[in-house]
């Protein structure tokens, strides 16, 4: 019998309120055979609900790095940073030894330039939107993007009125399609994952949600390594820090790195 793929969803935040809805949603959409961890920080690495401030990213930076660390210990096969910022994404990276590293946003735009040639990103705030601009042009699809639409929106302000806030996100969607003449979108934000389902049948066009996005390329990319033996670079830009130089410096592997596990057994 195959040993299942195991992959770890991380919410880089100390507060665990929001595992429960991804565990929920990811049942329906792993493949047979895919368990799921889905986990959050400890709530002293800081109790937030959002990280949409870089002074926030840079407080959770170091729970990530424990945390994808002790994931490639444990052998899991591939993990997902659950921010559309994509939170720490290379750095992750450079310590997961054998381990695929993805995230919303990369995740999101590799998905949708197999589906259209050309998407928008409907995000909550203006604020966001240099940082994902910049993350997605640096991924190269600078001619595929139509645009970032706000709705005006923070993290938390999604879940005041839900039906104002799907008002909004559709309203948005209608522009970028209408106006701009994007083939897909993507939800840098979204109220409740499924949402994008009920866009995608006023909008006539495919409606990727970030998280669930990033759980299927974190599949792909586990099936990948599992069938082909690919596993991740750890030359040249993505060569890993040296382990006695990390164990002089301190800091990299102490405390527990996981404020809650939720396990969606296989």
């Amino acid at each position: 019998m195959t040993d299942p793929l195991k992959i770890m969803y991380l919410s880089p935040v100390g507060n665990a309120l929001d595992d429960p809805i991804f565990a929920e949603a990811f049942k329906s959409q792993r493949r047979p055979g895919t368990e799921i961890h889905v986990t959050s920080l400890p709530a002293e690495d800081g109790a937030f609900t959002n990280i949409e401030y870089r002074a926030y990213e840079g407080r959770v930076t170091t729970g990530i790095i424990r945390a994808v660390r002790a994931a490639a210990r444990e052998g899991f096969d591939a993990f997902v940073i659950g921010c559309f910022y994509d939170t720490a994404l290379h750095e992750a990276r450079e310590l997961s030894s054998s381990m695929l590293v993805t995230a919303p946003c990369v995740a999101s735009t590799e998905i949708a330039m197999s589906l259209a040639n050309h998407f928008g990103v409907i995000v909550g705030r203006r604020k966001w939107v240099g940082q994902m601009k910049s993350n997605v042009l640096s991924y190269g699809h600078r001619d595929a993007l139509t645009g970032f639409y706000h709705v005006d929106l923070g993290v938390n302000d999604f879940q005041t009125d839900h039906d104002e806030t799907a008002q909004r996100l559709l309203d948005a969607g209608r522009k970028a399609v209408e106006e701009d003449y994007a083939e897909a979108l993507i939800l840098g934000c979204t109220m409740e994952i499924g949402f994008h389902r009920r866009m995608e049948e006023v909008l006539g066009v495919p409606v990727i949600d970030p998280a669930i996005a990033a759980l299927k390329r974190a599949e792909y990319g586990a099936a990948l390594r599992r069938d082909c033996g690919w596993i991740p670079s750890r030359k040249w830009s993505c060569e890993a820090p040296p382990e006695e130089e990390m164990a002089r410096i301190g800091g990299f592997d102490v405390n527990e790195p996981f404020g809650n596990r939720l396990v969606l057994a296989a």
